[in-house]
């Protein structure tokens, strides 16, 4: 019989699906990761897996699961799975793309916003009981439209992104590994060298994946040439930022706030300096967070576990 472990509680009909395929094992939190000792003792006899970001798949996991046939990883980033390792080994790694681009992209739009117009700021002064009267200045904020808007990444949720630009009369450049003219045509968007992209946005947004070559991209000598009251805004992958030059950044004025979904450690320490800055507006990484996306997520990883156990081909594998 084939043995399944789940390293997050998900809905019991989804359990239910994956008990018509095998013995499940589940660890029971929604909210804690799986010890890394027990997600490997766990993987020892199995032969599919559904995990998260929070599990590393690395040379110790797979030595450790000699059955494995199947990775179904809740994410459309794979930054914590050893692909080449997992391809020479013939195990079928698998992701849930498509299914969360539009709710993605709908928080990154709402990021944007409530940083631009200061929202968390002005609820806090609200609830403080600090609000006293009308200024002509009182929380002024920066305006979308008309604004030049620089994409950092334009696949799926980057497009997805641009669309929702167009009802506000924004000019939008992007950079790419490569160009997508069909996003230059469709959406208007001007594909830009990265420099030119930093010095001529009024908001950067990322929603670029973590790579080799997107690591630390946006560093000390980015973020210095980005104009002073620019507003960035991180749905990627947090290592794509390099904390410390964000935070000089702020500081010294070089950039005028962020809103970031994403960092390199999570969950934040509560002594980072992030937290400490009203120009920095942080969430628990929700960019895919609806019911209806995350529902989606689940049956995706369980279809492609369904079709890779009975010896078909899954929907989405990871390429």
């Amino acid at each position: 019989m084939d043995k399944i472990i789940v390293t997050r509680k998900i809905p019991q009909p989804f359990i239910e699906q994956l008990e018509a395929l095998g013995q499940v094992e589940m660890w029971d939190e929604s909210l804690i990761p799986m010890p890394r000792a027990q997600f490997l003792d766990a993987i020892k006899d199995a032969t599919a897996c559904f995990i998260t970001l929070s599990e590393k798949i690395d040379e110790e996991a797979l030595e450790a699961a000699p059955n494995l046939k199947i990775i179904a990883n809740m994410a459309v980033g794979f930054d914590n799975i050893d692909i080449d390792l997992v391809n020479n080994k013939g195990i079928i790694a698998t992701n849930t793309p498509s299914v969360l681009t539009e709710t993605t992209a709908e928080l990154g739009f709402t990021l944007m916003l409530a940083v631009a117009r200061r929202i968390v700021e002005a609820e806090k002064y609200v609830q403080n009981g600090e609000w006293q009267s009308w200024g002509p200045y009182l929380f002024a904020g920066k305006d979308l439209s008309n604004a030049n808007v620089g994409i950092y990444g334009m696949g799926d949720i980057g497009k997805a992104f641009a669309r929702r630009l167009k009802g506000f009369n924004t000019k939008i450049m992007y950079h790419n590994r490569s160009r997508h003219e069909d996003a230059e045509k469709e959406l208007g968007a001007l594909y830009v060298p990265f420099d030119t992209l930093l010095e001529h946005s009024d908001f950067i947004i990322c929603t670029a994946p973590l790579t080799k070559e997107t690591q630390n991209k946006f560093n000390a000598t980015a973020f210095k040439k980005m104009k002073n009251d620019a507003i960035f805004i991180n749905i990627g992958r947090g290592a794509v930022v390099d904390e410390q030059a964000l935070i000089a950044a702020l500081e010294n004025g070089d950039i005028a706030a962020c809103g970031l979904d994403v960092l390199r450690e999570e969950p934040i320490d509560m002594k980072h300096p992030l937290l400490a800055m009203a120009n920095a507006v942080i969430v628990p990484h929700i960019g895919s967070a609806s019911v209806i996306t995350r529902n989606r997520m689940i049956q995706l990883c369980v279809d492609n576990i369904r079709l890779v156990l009975n010896n078909l081909h899954p929907k989405t594998p990871i390429k």
